[in-house]
């Protein structure tokens, strides 16, 4: 399981075409404004991405279309290929705010945090959307930068009550990776009094009580976020996590494999239920 962003991943992409299977080279970009395919396609997976490119050269002005070609080619785990198809389309419509969004989302799946916030800001400067507020407001909080408490401001006063939550989350992240726990719990405090379902206020706020070493109020909070969400896996990770804290392994095990059977890509409590069997034999 991949974090980047504690927020982040909920205003990725509109459009979403799962397919598992692996790509391959079979096309390449030109100057134009059509992208190119070799004409072979010997698995549905490749026929699919033909359809697609063909769809895509066929209805240019279509940009759900264009989304779903890149979401392709990210559910494949071809960011290169995501970002340069979405770089193509930029070519043609430099003044596309969403496009500028999925390419910032897309360099920072590739750790290209630098570039990713430079389409952030360009896609701000095209059209200001609450997303790209969210975005980068959260990769500056991570960075440590100031910039965090700007963008949390500009948020709420361009936006209002709407994205308050996310905002006062932001400047929560801000202040937790700078470890100023006490501001940190005032603001996650208060993202979880706006609503009481934010799972990553719970998380966040978790993991500062950890830092802290106060393991038993982090298992309340957390054993309050997996009672008002089941599934959420991220809880019972770190439930987990706080278990082997205070030797309570049994409970840690069954925590690391609730996790899993609500994710079963949950690869942190993957590996930390394997080392903790390890260390049992």
């Amino acid at each position: 399981m991949k974090i980047l962003i504690p927020i982040i991943s909920c205003y990725f992409f509109t459009i979403t075409a799962c397919h598992n299977n692996n790509s391959n080279d079979n096309y390449e970009t030109t100057n134009d404004s059509t992208i190119k395919q070799q004409p072979v396609a010997d698995t549905a997976s490749q026929q699919y991405e033909m359809q697609l490119l063909n769809a895509v050269n066929k209805y240019q002005d279509s940009l759900i279309l264009k989304e779903n070609l890149i979401q392709y080619y990210r559910d494949n785990n071809q960011l290169d290929l995501a970002i340069n198809t979405t770089n193509k389309f930029i070519v043609n419509d430099s003044l596309n705010a969403k496009l500028w969004h999925i390419k910032g989302v897309l360099l920072l799946e590739n750790f290209d945090t630098t570039n990713a916030i430079a389409a952030f800001e360009k896609a701000l400067s095209i059209s200001p959307s609450p997303k790209d507020l969210i975005d980068l407001g959260a990769v500056y909080a991570y960075q440590k930068n100031m910039k965090a408490i700007s963008i949390s401001d500009n948020l709420i006063q361009l936006f209002k009550e709407r994205y308050k939550k996310e905002a006062l989350f932001i400047k929560g992240t801000y202040f937790s990776n700078l470890n100023n726990n006490v501001e940190a719990l005032r603001y996650f405090d208060s993202c979880i009094a706006i609503d009481f379902s934010f799972m990553e206020a719970y998380r966040e706020k978790a993991i500062v009580l950890m830092r802290l070493k106060k393991y038993y109020q982090a298992i309340a909070l957390l054993n309050k976020a997996t009672t008002l969400n089941n599934s959420f896996d991220e809880g019972y990770y770190y439930l987990g996590k706080c278990f082997e804290s205070i030797n309570d392994s049994s409970r840690s095990v069954e925590s690391y494999q609730k996790a899993l059977l609500y994710n079963a890509d949950n690869t942190e409590a993957a590996e930390a239920l394997q080392l903790l069997q390890k260390n049992k034999e």
